[in-house]
């Protein structure tokens, strides 16, 4: 066992945390949005940024070890664990509005920086049961789309009008929400029903993904609703979009304004690194299994998160991931420190 892969089990303080925000009461409830959205954008403004990749050699050794990819595997029992808890504890007739909004939002924190992340990260691998845990975890924000459109239509389109996912110089995060989260749903939708145009398959088809998404999502949702009531299925629902809001933050940063060239009609130079904003800010790192290494992400899909590199020339990110979701929040401050570093890149 490395050493080196233990540091992967930084995250799961994120569930404990949120663990012990679903049993409390008062602001001990805020500890987890403390410390991913205060904490962290602090530390990550001090601590400078790492841009060291291992060797060849220690690479190899690093892909063959299975304590990484436990990590992964780890996620899926502890977010469905966290569901439960967050859903039993919001019974409790004694909590305060603001109570039930912070427990929501932790909630969301962990669908959106797990469920969907991790998903992410194992819905590039090429075994069955692998993806069966993306689709697991995407369930918890019943965003089990993205396992289509992010594979099939994200990489093939990132960086180009193409691509809902993709935010465009000046694009102010609000209106990208609307375009992004629509248009890849349907997206997904185009994208499943020519792969059973291909199969000769009807539409009413087991082998259709994306109707079998929405029934598994439907009765998901109606078990939620048959167990705890409608109101807690409400509060569900918010923590569950909470959760692919914060996907969608996390793809307006990593692609913003950036493009790739056109070589032909419909066609556009491979994607590179210079394609997405980098971050090598070692915590948000850590806290999101090195998501932030999204340029060679991009370069090779493949490349399963521990081994993923820096460029020298891919774009850079001013803070890490955490810092920069929120600077996004606010356009007039976002514009003024992205669009300089927009302006100084070559081809933009």
């Amino acid at each position: 066992m490395h050493i080196r892969s233990l540091k992967y089990a930084t995250p799961l303080i994120l569930y404990a945390v949120a663990f012990y925000a679903f049993l409390s009461t008062g602001w001990p409830i805020f500890i987890p949005l403390i410390l991913i959205w205060i904490l962290v954008p602090l530390a990550e403004l001090m601590i400078k940024p790492n841009e060291k990749n291992l060797a060849a050699a220690e690479e190899e050794l690093v892909k063959k070890e299975k304590l990484y990819d436990f990590w992964l595997y780890l996620i899926v029992p502890l977010q469905f664990a966290a569901l439960y808890l967050f859903l039993s504890s919001m019974h409790d007739s004694n909590l305060k509005l603001w109570e039930i909004i912070g427990r929501i939002f932790v909630m969301g924190l962990l669908c959106g920086t797990f469920g969907i992340n991790v998903a992410h990260e194992l819905g590039h691998r090429h075994k069955k049961y692998e993806q069966t845990f993306a689709k697991m975890l995407l369930l918890t924000s019943l965003y089990m789309h993205f396992f289509i459109e992010h594979n099939k239509g994200h990489h093939k389109n990132v960086s180009t009008p193409e691509d809902p996912s993709s935010a465009r110089f000046g694009e102010p995060v609000y209106t990208f929400y609307f375009r992004t989260v629509i248009l890849s749903y349907l997206s997904a939708w185009k994208i499943s029903t020519q792969e059973l145009h291909k199969k000769d398959l009807p539409f009413l088809h087991w082998k259709n993904e994306m109707l079998m998404f929405q029934l598994i999502q439907f009765f998901f949702v109606l078990i939620i609703f048959l167990v705890f009531g409608m109101l807690i299925t409400l509060y569900f629902l918010a923590a569950a979009a909470l959760g692919f809001l914060l996907l969608e933050t996390v793809n307006y940063i990593e692609h913003y304004g950036l493009q790739r060239r056109k070589t032909g009609p419909a066609q556009y130079e491979r994607a590179l690194p210079e394609h997405s904003w980098n971050s090598n800010h070692i915590l948000g790192r850590l806290m999101l299994f090195e998501l932030s290494r999204h340029s060679d992400h991009h370069y090779l899909a493949s490349r399963k998160y521990q081994v993923l590199r820096h460029h020298h020339n891919a774009p850079q990110m001013p803070t890490g991931y955490p810092g920069m979701m929120i600077l996004s929040l606010f356009p007039p401050a976002w514009f003024y420190v992205m669009n300089q570093r927009i302006r100084k890149i070559p081809s933009n």
